[in-house]
């Protein structure tokens, strides 16, 4: 097991036990326990709003990672790297001195990298005799390392999220589509009803979309259209109906008369022929 002594951060820099939980845990990384450093990152990139950093940010833990030699990160190689402001200006696509310093400070906040500074804040490494690194100062990446499973499950969460919200914005369009088209119908066809005050509810809850992100919003909006479109159907059933029985009505009428009129038809032969005889 690859153990670390809790450190505070050089100057003015405060300590809180947030920190010091985060130093902890990566002391207790189990012996040869490795992760691909990407495959963290594109978790990390994934959970970046669960975690609270922005896309500055992931561009600075990305040139972190890129200083660390091997694709894998292993509990038992040192996991600290030491470039200095400068060079991770460079490989961060050239973001402003302090940009730099503000996202770090998210990194180390969001508890996926932690200091180890220096006694004067400097970073660097000391090697042995045999060139191996006996101690390096910088930004240890073992929280990554800890912390494998958990961002991989926020990252699962985040896309399950992000597909339940796709479906429901489907279904919102074929909503929208039935309500508009139904709407349209019985107003060309002048069944009665409060069409222009249905109308006004369809585009106010329309007009939330545009201001919901996520699934909650999406699926408050897609509940008001389904009621919405169940309150048109309705209507026009009620209005379908009623034209039925008043078809039916006039057929019947129209069925009586007939009988009257095939009745006295039909008797009218008969009194001729009693005319006759007698």
């Amino acid at each position: 097991m690859q153990t670390h002594e809790v450190t505070t951060p050089f100057g003015r820099r405060r300590m809180t036990l947030a920190l010091v939980k985060t130093q902890l845990d990566s002391s207790e990384i189990p012996v040869g326990k490795s992760v691909d450093k990407w495959k963290v990152f594109r978790d990390v990139c994934e959970a970046r709003a669960l975690l609270g950093l922005r896309d500055r940010a992931l561009s600075v833990l990305n040139a972190l990672l890129s200083f660390y030699p091997d694709t894998h990160l292993s509990a038992d190689n040192h996991l600290v790297v030491f470039p200095s402001n400068a060079q991770l200006s460079v490989r961060a696509h050239g973001i402003a001195g302090t940009t730099l310093r503000e996202n770090l400070a998210l990194l180390v906040q969001a508890g996926l990298v932690h200091r180890r500074d220096s006694p004067n804040g400097k970073r660097y490494a000391r090697k042995n005799d045999s060139g191996a690194i006996d101690e390096a100062y910088g930004f240890s990446l073992a929280p990554l390392v800890t912390r494998a499973e958990e961002l991989a499950q926020m990252a699962q969460a985040v896309e399950a999220e992000r597909r339940e919200i796709r479906i429901r914005r489907e279904q919102v369009t074929i909503l929208r589509r039935d309500i508009r088209k139904l709407l349209s119908a019985a107003m060309e066809e002048g069944v009665e009803g409060d069409w222009t005050g249905l109308e006004a509810r369809y585009v106010r809850d329309v007009g939330q979309l545009g201001q919901v992100k996520s699934l909650d919003g999406v699926e408050s909006v897609r509940t008001q259209l389904a009621a919405l479109r169940a309150e048109i159907v309705i209507l026009l059933e009620k209005w379908i109906n009623s034209s039925k029985s008043d078809g039916n009505a006039n057929d019947i009428r129209h069925h009586k008369q007939n009988s009257n009129t095939e009745s006295i038809n039909e008797l009218e032969p008969s009194f001729e022929t009693q005319q006759a005889a007698t």
